[in-house]
């Protein structure tokens, strides 16, 4: 008889030993598995990150500008307690000016240059009684609408507490000064004609104060007197302007970069 042979039962595959292998349709790749396989299998599975977070300066910022500000504001009260102690101690007043006298002995105008000769007298006022003022020399100008008309100086001096100094000076244009190119004139003609001349007085000087052992800084400051009126003379005489009701103003000069308040 022909021997009979039996198949015997398919085993399943094994790598090395280990556990079967199962076929393409199971989780694990069937083996032989290639690169790929093998390292998808052994990669992590992937979890989206959060965004990292953004360091915020808001914070730093804000509290950099409150104490910018609490600073601001703590040397803003020390300088009004300072002031309102210092107004209390000692009273402080402006220096104050007035024009005494003022006399046009002179004045000729021609189409390049003015002549004239002023005789003008201040007076200064400074009313305070624990303040002293010292003055430098004062630069005079005479001015009629934007034409400048005598220039002058008064000497440096002191102005002591509670009291009034006189100051005196001749103030005039000569024909070594021209009439800048393009001043318009016509308001001298005008003023020639009716015999009757527009004077603005302008000082400009520097000052400081004391007061005890408290000194200030030299402080630039002008001084306006306007509305003055004068007749020109027609002969030797001298006309005498009135000058009863002129005001004087006395503005500080305050240099900002470039600017001048």
């Amino acid at each position: 008889m022909a021997d009979r042979v039996y198949p015997s039962a398919a085993k399943p595959i094994t790598n090395g030993g280990g556990a079967p292998a199962v076929a393409n349709g199971g989780a694990n790749p069937a083996f032989p598995a290639n690169k790929a396989q093998l390292y998808n299998a052994a990669r992590p599975a992937y979890r989206p990150q959060p965004p990292p977070r953004r360091r915020h300066r808001r914070g730093c910022c804000c509290s950099c500008c409150l104490w910018t500000t609490l600073l601001i504001l703590f040397i803003l009260l020390l300088v009004a307690i300072t002031g309102a102690v210092f107004y209390v101690l000692y009273r402080p007043h402006r220096p104050s000016f007035s024009v005494a006298s003022l006399q046009l002995s002179r004045f000729n105008l021609t189409d390049t240059s003015i002549t004239s000769n002023f005789n003008f007298t201040l007076t200064a006022r400074n009313r305070n009684k624990k303040i002293t003022f010292y003055y430098d020399a004062i630069a005079v100008k005479f001015l009629s609408g934007d034409v400048d008309i005598g220039d002058g100086t008064f000497p440096g001096f002191t102005h002591s507490k509670n009291n009034v100094t006189t100051l005196r000076a001749v103030v005039s244009s000569s024909n070594s000064s021209p009439i800048p190119k393009g001043a318009d004139i016509s308001h001298l003609r005008s003023s020639l004609r009716s015999r009757n001349l527009p004077v603005k007085i302008q000082l400009d000087t520097k000052v400081k104060a004391k007061a005890g052992k408290i000194e200030t800084k030299k402080l630039r400051i002008r001084v306006t007197c306007d509305g003055i009126k004068i007749s020109v003379p027609t002969g030797k005489t001298a006309s005498v302007a009135t000058t009863s009701n002129v005001k004087c103003k006395v503005d500080p000069r305050i240099k900002i970069i470039k600017w001048t308040v």
